[in-house]
């Protein structure tokens, strides 16, 4: 009788870049396959504004994931021409291009992506979200029209939020990633140091807090960021944080009557950061009008539009 060994899985590795409109829901997708809170997720459109990378490492391979913003179709402020930068730069480095479709949304003649993925040269799968609010029959016909107009490599229906299908869909990156080593240590989650995950989570809760503009017209700064202790010897993180916003206004709204808004906003980001840290924090928050900052160059290189 013979013998069988078992032949060990050759290590696969590759960077697999997420793109789409804003809201398809690529950051809880990203989310869902790391197992790890990288980007911000609100309901809003357009909360995540940079180009996030989470890493996945197996016994057998290693993904290295790209979040990026929604692409803007109608570009008002030159954050928003970074925005569309992230995106355009996945292109470059791709090993897998995942697109991502909220299927409750309508297919657009004029997407601005179908233009951007004509330039891509990496295998497309395209992924189809919240396929639990809508009949299957529809991943299907969406897949056909994109066949229609870029290079398709296959597709598949899931549900980032409820994480259904999301084990399939891993199981599809791993097979088209190339065999090689890792690119990052074992452990290692991100490429983003903690304090800019610290000012996403702010960021994220004053998405939560307030409506209509004011989210949209502020920024966050971590001014300082200290690791230290409490007097009896538990660990504290001090962190100084700065929100900017376009206008006086809005710094009323951010402020609340006696300064409500603004403790509310800080205790609710606190919370969040000492989940996120896993130790005590100390968080100060200060709000600075600081006029037009979403289309000055020197603004949009200091919080990292580049």
């Amino acid at each position: 009788m013979k013998e069988t060994t078992n032949v060990p899985q050759p290590f696969r590795s590759g960077f697999v870049n997420i793109i789409g409109l804003p809201n398809a829901g690529k950051s809880t997708l990203m989310n869902a396959l790391v197992g790890e809170r990288m980007s911000a997720i609100t309901p809003k459109p357009q909360t995540t504004r940079h180009r996030i990378v989470g890493i996945l490492t197996g016994e057998d391979f290693q993904v290295i994931f790209s979040d990026t913003p929604g692409y803007v179709s109608r570009p008002s402020y030159k954050m928003h021409n970074a925005m569309n930068r992230f995106v355009e730069s996945t292109l470059e480095d791709a090993d897998l291009m995942l697109l991502v479709i909220d299927a409750t949304e309508d297919l657009q003649e004029d997407n601005p992506l179908v233009e951007v993925l004509l330039k891509n040269k990496a295998p497309l799968l395209i992924v189809l979200n919240k396929m639990d609010l809508v009949q299957p029959q529809r991943a299907e016909d969406v897949a056909n029209w994109w066949k229609k107009r870029v290079d398709v490599a296959t597709f598949i229906g899931i549900s980032a939020l409820k994480q259904e299908h999301t084990s399939d869909l891993l199981e599809r990156i791993i097979g088209y990633l190339p065999e090689g080593p890792a690119y990052y240590p074992l452990d290692q989650l991100t490429d983003r140091p903690e304090r800019f995950f610290v000012s996403e989570i702010i960021r994220e809760k004053i998405f939560m807090q307030f409506s209509d503009e004011v989210p949209y017209s502020c920024e966050v700064a971590i001014e300082s960021f200290q690791e230290t202790e409490t007097n009896a010897g538990v660990p504290l993180a001090r962190i100084y944080a700065i929100i900017f916003v376009l206008r006086e206004t809005q710094k009323a709204i951010l402020l609340g009557k006696n300064g409500a808004a603004i403790k509310k906003l800080a205790t609710a980001s606190r919370e969040a950061i000492e989940a996120y840290l896993q130790t005590k924090v100390f968080l100060e928050v200060t709000i600075k009008v600081r006029d037009n900052w979403h289309d000055n160059e020197q603004s949009l290189q200091q919080f990292g539009y580049r």
